[in-house]
């Protein structure tokens, strides 16, 4: 069976997108991480104000799968940069893509909420470095919105 293609353009283009996010471990060890690989750009860090993409390439998206969930995100690739900011506290932290995910599909539907601010599909993930820069790491997940800076 063919996958279709929209012909609505990403709902990134559009303006902010509403989604969760999440952290990861990359790199070199920091606070609750030890050393592992470099990410899909090469370059990730647990210690760096960085994040994973779902959509920063083919092989990417077709691991990702954010249009599984209805989804639609724009290609963006290594070092571009995104705003991530908490709808819970309103902060936010600038990162740059470093690796592919997270695996939008294994949690379609997936909600979190803080109060009656709520979120659903994991569309981001953050290293330790910059999550902890808009809500603690024992949270794991948060309601959020990305932009571009």
């Amino acid at each position: 069976m063919a996958r279709t293609q929209s012909v609505d353009p990403p709902r990134d283009l559009l303006g902010p997108v509403q989604g969760e996010v999440s952290w990861f471990c990359c790199g070199s060890a920091w606070g609750p991480c030890g050393s592992t690989g470099r990410g899909a750009c090469g370059t990730c860090n647990s210690g760096s104000m960085q994040h994973a993409w779902p959509n920063t390439s083919d092989a990417c998206l077709s691991i990702t799968r954010p249009d599984a969930c209805g989804v639609s995100l724009s290609r963006r690739t290594c070092g571009f940069s995104h705003r991530t900011t908490a709808l819970c506290t309103g902060t936010s932290v600038v990162t740059s893509i470093a690796d592919c995910g997270p695996q939008t599909d294994l949690f379609c539907g997936e909600r979190s909420c803080c109060g009656a601010t709520c979120a659903s599909n994991r569309l981001i993930d953050l290293t330790p470095a910059a999550f902890s820069k808009i809500a603690s790491l024992s949270a794991g997940l948060r309601p959020c919105e990305i932009s571009t800076p």
